[in-house]
């Protein structure tokens, strides 16, 4: 089965969820946030970068975790709702 390729939304979407992702690591590392969420530093430097547009739900609620980060926040930037600081 071919995946069908990503919509110009779904792409601008995961290059968003990786610039919020990046943001709130702060200064904390990539291989500690990475632990913490149970996933490869690789993995997380793909998504931040924009390499990985689309990971997987279950991804994106352990990294919401490790850098406790309100899931719906990332839920938001992800569906294009204004991001609320805070």
């Amino acid at each position: 089965m071919v995946r069908a390729p990503l919509t110009p939304e779904q792409i601008a979407a995961g290059r968003r969820l990786g610039g919020v992702l990046r943001e709130s690591r702060a200064d904390r590392t990539v291989a500690d946030v990475a632990d913490r969420a149970g996933i490869s530093p690789e993995t997380l430097r793909k998504i931040e970068s924009g390499r990985l547009l689309t990971p997987s739900f279950a991804t994106v609620v352990a990294l919401a975790r490790s850098l406790e980060v309100p899931v719906e926040k990332l839920a938001d930037v992800v569906v294009g709702s204004p991001v609320q600081t805070g």
